[in-house]
């Protein structure tokens, strides 16, 4: 171990889902104490915070000191608490912002925390979150470019769906471009939320638990050609907080046996490329840099959390992690290679599109899962002699791509 060694010493989640009695300071709090308690520390260790939250500004009007209101009242005080917000990917750029802190040498034991409260009496609102979530100077020049990906003539297909998130569109946009370049099949999207559901089915802390086959997911409402409901993320509410070490604030905590290694925490913002040039992607670019931080490959990963928002984005970050072969991460869910048991599992926690998506905590519960499944603690969905697991967690959009991605490699 060198000097510069991070680890995750604790993890904390409260279950996704819908939380209608409970306030995003709530969750907050049970995460962290979860957090806190598994890595055998409390409030007073904790020398720094990173808190993501995206939507209590839209939705509640917090802004400014959203960390604060949350933590201050459970004995947080005195230390630097941080507020984040980077789109979808908030919960992991704060991780991103506690990791460096420590490399730093600013301090031994910081908290990375990330939460979010998306339901809200009036349903239209909590979907109107997402509609900051691209350039809001020139809506109608976002929708053309998308328009553009997919080659087709947009009259022609079905009708979205009254109620959805704006980003629904964004990706079936990211589907339809896949298809035309790969002759990739709605069937291949529908595998990836059948499995992704399946893997939820043994999560205690998914907002879904029901299993799907892939006909059924193919017969469900269509929300945005060619995405049906159970392929798309849901509005959830929820928590994951993990404490992060140096190797001497891990000696302090006692936690060696248990803690998880950073290989690597790479975050990046969208590039100027052609859009049918998906080589170099924003997630592909992030990836190669996270890879070599690592001294790792695409050949060392055992298990991946990736963003699949929606399915399709399962099938781009999956070939952008180099763990299929561009054109083929659809094909890799139809033949079972990304399920549990498969060569890659990807999604074992079952995915945003089955364990829920609050924004400002989704990258953070990715974590948890990794961190679970290196431990050997994932029971029932544990991946047989996990060892090196890798997150991708995207958000917003710019011009093609995503506006931010963020790249977590971890090891035993």
């Amino acid at each position: 171990m060198s000097k510069s060694d991070i680890f995750i010493a604790g993890v904390g989640m409260t279950p996704f889902g819908l939380h209608k009695h409970a306030s995003m300071a709530a969750l907050s709090r049970a995460a962290v104490s979860e957090a806190l308690t598994d890595a055998g520390c409390d409030a007073t260790g904790v020398e720094g915070v990173w808190f993501s939250n995206a939507c209590q500004g839209i939705l509640e009007g917090q802004h400014l000191i959203r960390g604060q209101v949350a933590l201050r009242p459970v004995g947080f005080e005195g230390v630097p608490i941080i507020n984040v917000e980077n789109a979808c990917a908030s919960a992991t750029t704060a991780l991103h912002g506690a990791i460096n802190h420590l490399r730093a040498g600013a301090a031994d034991i910081v908290l990375a925390v990330g939460a979010e409260k998306m339901t809200h009496p009036d349903r239209a609102r909590s979907f109107s979150v997402f509609d900051a979530g691209w350039d809001v100077a020139d809506p109608e020049a976002n929708r053309r470019a998308l328009v553009a990906l997919g080659g087709m003539d947009e009259e022609q297909l079905p009708p979205p769906a009254d109620r959805r998130s704006v980003f629904m569109d964004v990706y079936a946009a990211f589907g339809r471009q896949h298809m035309r370049l790969y002759g990739s099949t709605a069937r291949q999207f529908a595998a990836v939320a059948a499995k992704n559901h399946g893997h939820s089915v043994a999560n205690p802390r998914a907002q879904f638990r029901q299993s799907f086959s892939v006909e059924e997911v193919l017969a469900a409402r269509g929300i945005a050609w060619p995405l049906t409901l159970p392929m798309c993320a849901p509005i959830s509410d929820g928590a994951a907080a993990a404490v992060v070490c140096t190797e001497r604030g891990l000696r302090k905590l006692g936690a060696q046996a248990r803690a998880v290694r950073v290989r690597a925490c790479v975050l990046g913002s969208s590039l100027n490329r052609a859009p049918d040039d998906l080589r170099q992607h924003l997630g592909c670019v992030t990836a190669r840099k996270a890879y070599e931080a690592a001294s790792l490959g695409p050949a060392d990963i055992d298990v991946a959390e990736v963003h699949d928002a929606t399915a399709v984005g399962e099938v781009i970050q999956v070939e952008n992690l180099g763990l299929a072969p561009f054109g083929e991460g659809g094909v890799a869910a139809l033949s079972g290679e990304t399920a549990i048991g498969g060569r890659i599992p990807v999604n074992p926690s079952g995915g945003l599109e089955s364990k829920g998506h609050p924004i400002g905590a989704t990258g953070l519960g990715q974590i948890y899962e990794l961190v679970a499944q290196l431990r050997g603690e994932a029971e029932s969905r544990q991946v047989a002699g996990a060892h090196t697991a890798i997150a991708e967690n995207g958000g917003g959009l710019w011009g093609v791509e995503e506006a931010v991605c963020a790249i977590t490699i971890l090891s035993k």
